[in-house]
């Protein structure tokens, strides 16, 4: 979870492009006025009726909620450009780490650590368990489906790159000397590192339990293709379709060369038996 949370916390900024990163002045009136047009022309097109208009609430109702939803966010930036230059970097630093995992994580703690929130979403029905049977089997249901939805959504953005490519349009380019870097790091150095390492450890020190297995563990542990979580942290911080379609590619191809971890794979089996021995 810290290894998600550090993701989508820096990977957002690593997917910016140059024009976005480099911007103008935040102290310079000029944006302050195109700031606060932006917000008022996104309140106007989110009070009209559009498909996530709600169908309970009554036009007016639904109306002054938007309004007032803007009208919250216009304060708080206003109270944040009254604040000191050093205040707002480090707000803008920690407000990075307010994402998904992160909040997951801290709903995972507080229901985990409280005795009464853990037996309500866990015990069965008759021990007081109320939201095991319907909420809590639920998110692990969709929790489970993560890794193969991931699967699925590059396979789709892999088939519109391809469709894109052979209409003649922009489908994404195919980054090969970061996908040369990555491979080399996941593939290479990374075994050529953790290996050895762990076989020290086992072997002269006593930090490690007496377990190949663990040993073994540890070794393959940095070693792999990239994580799909990509497409998701992409999707997450919004980056345009090239970018989708570029990381679409770049994990295709990652992927295509995954059986090189055959060789990790046969080092750290032989480094764990020789230590075991």
């Amino acid at each position: 979870m810290i290894s998600n949370s550090f993701t989508f916390a820096l990977g957002p900024k690593f997917l910016d492009c140059p024009d976005d990163i480099e911007g103008s002045d935040p102290k310079d009136p000029m944006n302050d006025a195109e700031d606060a047009e932006d917000l008022e022309d996104q309140q106007e097109e989110a009070v009209h009726a559009n498909e996530e208009t709600s169908l309970l609430l009554p036009q007016r109702a639904a109306r002054n909620a938007t309004s007032y939803q803007y009208g919250v966010i216009a304060r708080c930036q206003t109270a944040f450009a009254s604040l000191p230059t050093f205040v707002q970097q480090t707000l803008s630093f920690l407000s990075m780490f307010i994402n998904p995992p992160f909040i997951g994580t801290c709903i995972g703690a507080l229901i985990g650590l409280v005795p009464a929130l853990h037996t309500l979403f866990f015990s069965d029905q008759q021990h007081g368990g109320y939201l095991n049977a319907w909420l809590t089997a639920a998110l692990k249901n969709v929790g489970d489906l993560f890794a193969a939805l991931q699967v699925i959504v590059v396979g789709i953005k892999l088939s519109s790159s391809l469709l894109k490519w052979k209409k003649g349009e922009a489908s994404g380019s195919m980054p090969w000397g970061p996908w040369a870097t990555v491979t080399a790091v996941r593939f290479v150095l990374w075994p050529a590192i953790s290996i050895p390492l762990i076989y020290a450890f086992a072997t002269k020190t006593s930090w490690l339990d007496d377990e190949p297995i663990l040993w073994f563990a540890m070794m393959l542990m940095p070693v792999g293709p990239p994580a799909l979580s990509i497409t998701a942290m992409a999707d997450v911080s919004g980056a345009d379709e090239k970018q989708k379609l570029s990381i679409a590619k770049f994990l295709t191809v990652s992927y295509t060369v995954s059986p090189l971890i055959c060789f990790s794979v046969v080092g750290a089996l032989k480094a764990s038996q020789a230590a075991a021995s």
